[in-house]
């Protein structure tokens, strides 16, 4: 057995390194940034603004997009010189925001804007770290700290961004507020309310300070989380498993590049949206050929806003990817715990705050799932004296990544199936945010508090999170329509059927962007994005149907403020005619932006959608009433929905797939 396991640990570790170190892959048009071309933009930038006195920083570098036509005209004849190549970067230079495209074979700056509308770019670690430092050597914090009766060097800080309320002018600024990190690591469950500490981010310096309540902090009892340090009785008990592929990996990865099953997509990283998946395609067996489903497709933006309008409280409404990076907020993916030991890992590089290249190893993990599922099955017992069975387990294949956005953790899944379909799911977990309070019972709360009483001292606010998802869908082509499929009840008219009513099904083509603004929920409607030009055999349009999870949608007030920059969340569902320009649903300068350059403000050109290179939004939402069970550590709270081919084959993809032969393992039987 001993040698048995040596040899199984001897081929993972080989499956892993020469499949997450293959670098021989030529370059793609949609590649991230190599982290030599991280140095080169960082060069070029720094020569061109060469000067002593300038503060430069590097807000977000990412690729700057080649124009479609120039990507499907170089996949259509891939052997061709490729596309420009080129980066952007978005920099901080004396107060001022620069957008420059860099170009990367010509090594120079071809273009460099003054950015002069309202909202700041991306924020950096570098000045964030920097900011929650200011507070240790500020006066007036250090006596609020000890009047608390609570040591300097129990406290660490963290940031939040201000939001904006109908300011005409602000300036670059963060708010810190701070928690105690004694006898418990758990930090965001033991905050130090009423203090509240304003930094200038261009100046660095502290310019507004508040202590204007006291409350008690939460104890540290009950709230560590640590395996290290947790004490007995543990449980409920786990039973082991093994996962094994003796014939390795079924999927192969080629640069960026990932071919598995019937299936081939494009994996990329970005600073600020994290995976970017581009090119899928599905190879039709009975067509024998690749056809293309979706040219690019990415989490948008993710907005977070919490429901509790007090002073200390009102402006914590977030937008994760366009303020703090869903991408620069990814963490290294732990091998057997956030992945099973049959996962691949990749990983990801940024430009740090200097320009130079950073990376984050384990980025993503790839890997299939073998989940015990049923891919499909019929017992046919319908025939007399005969009985049939067949059965297909299910296999599919899983990119993850998991971005840690202070004191959440989400997991991010973009699962691909032989049947065609593409399933999103997010994991929510890690820490609930808590307000302090020094009341220990729900006896004593007589007010509104805005959460739930979770522990002695800790109210769990309410909050909000909605993910919008941008998907340039190319069904078959980039001419495609959206179509909406309303299920009409029907009185019976025949007669003698004893029947009252049916339903049936009406399709109808929305031809404009407002038209396609969907709020789901209110009537039975389905929902897909067709190729109006490619038609099956018996005459259907091919398509893909959206298929959405549960439905939460924004409750505050289209006005509010934090809701005027959030409106992309007003509809579940938009859809808009490609526009490279058109990609962060809240706009490309989020941090105290004034929602003046969203998914709601394009949308309002009403332009046509009908048998045009479309792009569908869909926002997964959750609304989060805090309960016990949440509290100190957040099991998983999943969510997620599916896009799925609609008349796209001519009959079902599986139907030839054999299950995967068993793996003969020592009492394989399940006995004990």
């Amino acid at each position: 057995m001993a040698s048995y396991l040596k040899l199984l640990l001897s081929l993972l570790f080989f499956i892993f390194f020469s499949l997450a170190s293959a670098t021989g892959a030529e370059q793609h048009p949609l590649d991230s940034l190599s982290p030599a071309e991280f140095t080169l933009v960082q060069n070029i930038v720094n020569k061109s603004y060469r000067n002593p006195h300038h503060n430069l920083t590097f807000q977000y570098v990412g690729l700057n997009e080649p124009d479609k036509p120039l990507v499907l005209a170089w996949l259509s004849h891939p052997t061709t010189k490729l596309p420009p190549r080129q980066a952007l970067a978005i920099i901080r230079l004396n107060k001022q925001t620069h957008e420059i495209i860099v170009d990367l074979s010509k090594r120079q700056v071809i273009s460099d804007e003054v950015y002069e509308g309202s909202g700041y770019p991306l924020l950096t670690i570098e000045e964030q770290s920097a900011a929650i430092e200011l507070p240790f050597t500020y006066e007036p914090f250090i006596e609020s700290i000890k009047s608390r009766g609570l040591n300097l060097s129990d406290i660490v800080c963290s940031t939040f961004t201000v939001g904006w309320y109908g300011e005409e002018k602000s300036r670059r600024v963060l708010k810190v507020q701070c928690f105690t990190k004694k006898d418990s690591v758990n930090i965001y469950v033991r905050p130090i309310e009423g203090i509240t500490i304003i930094v200038a981010l261009d100046e660095m310096k502290i310019v507004g300070y508040g202590d204007r309540l006291r409350a008690t902090v939460p104890k540290a009892e009950g709230t560590e989380y640590r395996a290290s340090v947790l004490k007995p009785p543990f449980g409920p008990k786990l039973s082991r498993v093994a996962m094994v592929q003796p014939d390795g990996p079924g999927f192969e990865i080629n640069g960026h590049m990932i071919r598995w099953a019937n299936w081939e997509f494009h994996l990329a990283f970005d600073v600020r949206v994290g995976p970017i998946l581009s090119l899928a395609s599905i190879y039709d067996l009975e067509k024998q050929e690749f056809r293309r489903v979706m040219y690019r497709a990415y989490i948008s933006e993710l907005f977070v806003p919490y429901q509790d309008p007090s002073e200390d409280w009102f402006f914590k409404t977030f937008f994760d990817c366009g303020e703090f990076g869903f991408g620069l907020s990814a963490v290294s993916l732990e091998p057997l715990t956030d992945c099973p030991s049959n996962a691949v890992f990749l990983d990801g590089y940024y430009a740090a705050q200097d320009g130079s290249p950073t990376n984050i190893s384990n980025v993503f993990c790839i890997f299939e799932r073998h989940a015990g599922e049923i891919m499909w099955r019929h017992t046919e017992s319908g025939i007399p004296n005969e009985t049939y069975r067949e059965v297909r387990s299910d296999v599919s294949l899983v990119v993850r990544m998991v971005s840690t956005v202070g004191n959440y953790d989400y997991i991010l899944d973009w699962e691909f199936k032989p049947s065609g379909s593409i399933k999103l799911g997010v994991g929510l977990t890690g820490i609930l945010e808590v307000k302090a309070v020094n009341q220990t019972h729900t006896t004593q709360i007589k007010d509104d508090e805005h959460g739930t009483l979770v522990a002695e001292n800790s109210i769990a606010v309410s909050h909000d999170h909605f993910l919008t998802y941008h998907f340039d869908l190319d069904i078959d082509g980039t001419a495609n329509s959206f179509v909406r499929t309303g299920l009409v009840t029907k009185h019976v008219t025949e007669p003698g059927v004893p029947r009252k009513s049916y339903w049936t099904a009406v399709t109808e083509t929305l031809k404009t962007e407002s038209n396609a603004r969907i709020r789901l929920g209110r009537e039975p409607f389905d929902f897909a994005i067709v190729n109006p030009n490619k038609k099956t055999k018996p005459g259907n349009p091919v398509g893909y149907r959206l298929i959405p999870g549960s439905v939460s949608s924004p409750i505050m007030f289209p006005g509010d403020y934090p809701q005027v920059r959030g409106a992309f969340t007003n509809y579940n569902v938009w859809v808009t005619p490609y526009n490279k320009s058109e990609k962060w649903a809240g706009g490309k300068y989020v941090d105290q932006s004034h929602g003046d350059d969203t998914l709601a403000v394009w949308s309002q050109r009403n332009r046509d959608i009908e048998n045009k290179d479309i792009v569908l939004w869909y926002t997964l939402g959750f609304h989060h009433v805090p309960c016990q069970e949440d509290y100190p550590m957040m099991p998983t709270l999943s969510g997620g929905f599916e896009l799925r081919p609609l008349n796209f084959f001519e009959r079902s993809p599986v139907l030839k797939v054999l299950s995967p032969p068993p793996v003969p393992l020592p009492n394989c039987t399940g006995r004990p």
